[in-house]
């Protein structure tokens, strides 16, 4: 009786693909774990000395719903420096996610179409749906890179926003200045909503990140620490953009996530002036092991940021290829929990360097002794 309790819109979530996944994973001993979405690395010693200190200083209930006033007011100097806009206002969300949650309910009616890339982050299909959003994909296949004409043609009268991810997560691809511009651009033009999700803007290796709110004062950014300070178990994002918007994300947040837990933003004022350019380096330095172990054997596209490849199955479909992965030891995702399409897998290389050697070593091996079979 109680499945009659549920709402419609929470049939929209389909957890199966990856659920899929990690059903098959669980009885795996020791895995070789190439699927993990988050630094391997701890979250800095001055960070943990700075929330520690928050909770025995008693700073251990609600703040302001948009966030203390010295995490906001250094950020929004930083933002500020950045973009020199007169309307850009910064509040502090409960993680990059909240904020998603947050953009997403604030700004899209029922039947609004949401523009989102394919390859996509998982969560953003979900919530757009979870809003009444029609979603439309535009394809980035097969090097991820954004075709600006292809967008344009996915603009109708009911486009509301447009959901961007630079450095991408799953493919790792970094957008160009000129890609970025253009987006950025075509918004303005086109009176919809971009939403820039930076959250893995630290981790550029090949070429520098560049925000589309550089070229359009009304991009709404959402960013954050859970990678770049290996804060993911925290909880700390924040968000900038026109005040307007800020002001009902704000509104929205206080009766929902009533704000980011306090401590951690103490956590996040230390965290804003960790250098995190050691581990940058060292994430450039997986990255091309990675990419020097895997590009005899496969396709290697995207993978300038982040810390994600999204590789090309070399037989198969992208689930089958994950399976035969699991029986091998090795977790990797599928690619069709990212897409609609089944015919890549990601993997992560957040992972220790014997780690990765090993699973390049399984990666190579399926190609080598099952290829021969497809």
């Amino acid at each position: 009786m109680t499945e009659e309790w549920i709402s419609d819109r929470m049939h929209l979530i389909d957890a199966s693909g990856i659920r899929k996944v990690f059903d098959l994973a669980a009885n795996m001993k020791n895995p070789i774990n190439l699927s993990i979405g988050q630094p391997h690395f701890d979250t800095p010693e001055p960070v943990k000395v700075a929330l520690c200190q928050a909770v025995r200083d008693g700073k251990n209930a609600y703040s302001q719903t948009q966030g203390i006033a010295p995490l906001i007011e250094k950020i929004q100097d930083r933002v500020d420096a950045e973009y020199h806009h007169d309307d850009r206002q910064v509040f502090i969300s409960s993680g990059t996610s909240g904020a998603l949650m947050l953009v997403l309910n604030a700004l899209v009616n029922p039947g609004d179409e949401v523009i989102v890339f394919d390859p996509y982050f998982v969560m953003y299909s979900h919530l757009a749906k979870v809003v009444g959003a029609k979603l439309v994909f535009v394809e980035t296949y097969p090097d991820f890179s954004i075709d600006i004409e292809k967008v344009r043609a996915a603009i109708t009268e009911r486009t509301k926003l447009i959901l961007f991810n630079s450095p991408s997560n799953p493919t790792g691809y970094v957008a160009t200045e000129a890609e970025t511009r253009d987006l950025a651009e075509l918004a303005a033009e086109k009176n919809v909503a971009l939403v820039s999700d930076e959250i893995y803007r630290s981790f550029c290796y090949d070429h520098s990140f560049v925000s589309p709110a550089r070229f359009n004062e009304n991009v709404i950014v959402i960013d954050g620490f859970s990678k770049s300070h290996s804060m993911t178990g925290h909880r700390l994002g924040f968000v900038h953009g026109p005040q307007s918007i800020m002001q009902q994300m704000i509104k929205l947040q206080q009766y929902t996530f009533v704000c980011a837990p306090q401590p951690i933003q103490w956590a996040g004022l230390a965290a804003l002036d960790y250098d995190v350019s050691e581990r940058v380096e060292e994430y450039r330095q997986k990255r091309d092991l990675m990419r020097d172990r895997l590009s005899g054997r496969y396709e290697i596209s995207g993978a300038e940021g982040a810390f994600y490849m999204f590789l090309k199955a070399p037989w198969g479909t992208g689930t089958e290829f994950c399976m035969e992965a699991i029986k091998n030891n090795l977790l990797i995702i599928p690619g069709n929990v990212f897409s609609n399409h089944d015919s890549h897998f990601r993997i992560s290389y957040a992972q220790e360097n014997p780690i990765l050697e090993q699973g390049a070593e399984i990666l190579n091996r399926l190609v080598d002794q099952i290829g021969s079979k497809y």
